[in-house]
């Protein structure tokens, strides 16, 4: 569904429809495993773990052999740093989320000067918003939205996860709506056209969330925050997006 807000204009759109990832649009982040937050996934570049099936963007998590443990998963990490960065705006995404013990998958964005991307800036004084992340382990049919930044001490915090639960069925069994609004004032996070949570960020400790940032999109495996996957975990897991627009104001 595009946006029927006029005060916006469509800026940019994959609606992937083409026979591969467009890669003017998109990098495929290659990171080993462990990188982050000590997950059991390594971040490649295969057209295994990201490819365009049926005019829709596929991420799959693979277990790679029997046992479980770090370096045994491959999946994507996929971001449009360089390729698509902007202040303020409007992010609506159609996706089916996968689920699973220890299956961590994340639409969401990163402040453009982070030093993974070239940038000078380390994290969490880049700035990040998570659009949305789903606990396998927890629940399908729970997403969250956050925010991370530096307090004025220099040390990592959050405005803490705020959840929507889906009434019937969950994230994983169909796709749906997901809606994220950022202003100079503000930033609104919905889903399937309900908003739930509102975040004022007017105040100067918001500094971080006034300036560029870029989209990224992936499923990790493990790790200290998520839990570790098991025999119980079913595999491969694949998140499917049906389109990306972002917005703004005209």
């Amino acid at each position: 569904m595009k946006s029927t807000d006029k005060k916006y204009q469509l800026i940019w759109e994959d609606n992937f429809n083409s026979k591969e990832l467009d890669t003017t649009k998109w990098n495929r982040q290659v990171e080993p495993a462990g990188r982050f937050n000590k997950e059991w996934q390594r971040y490649t570049d295969s057209k295994k773990n990201s490819y365009i099936k049926n005019d829709q963007l596929v991420l799959e998590a693979i277990h790679e052999g029997k046992v479980h443990e770090e370096n045994a998963y491959t999946s994507a990490r996929l971001n449009t740093a360089g390729k698509l960065d902007f202040t303020y705006g409007k992010i609506i995404a159609n996706i089916k989320l996968p689920s699973g013990k220890a299956i961590w998958p994340a639409f969401w964005m990163l402040g453009s000067n982070i030093d993974e991307n070239g940038g000078d800036t380390l994290w969490p004084f880049t700035g990040e918003i998570d659009i949305l992340e789903l606990w396998g382990s927890d629940s399908a049919s729970i997403v969250e939205a956050n925010v991370h930044y530096a307090d004025a001490s220099g040390k990592h915090t959050q405005m803490g996860a705020e959840g929507y639960h889906l009434k019937n069925g969950s994230f994983s069994e169909d796709f749906h709506e997901f809606e994220f609004e950022w202003t100079s004032e503000k930033m609104i996070w919905s889903v399937n056209g309900k908003s739930y949570h509102t975040l004022d960020i007017t105040d100067k400790k918001y500094y971080a969330f006034h300036k560029d940032f870029f989209l990224l999109l992936n499923i990790a495996v493990g790790g200290e925050i998520a839990g570790y996957p098991d025999e119980t975990t079913p595999l491969p897991q694949k998140m499917i997006v049906d389109f990306i627009r972002v917005y703004q104001k005209k």
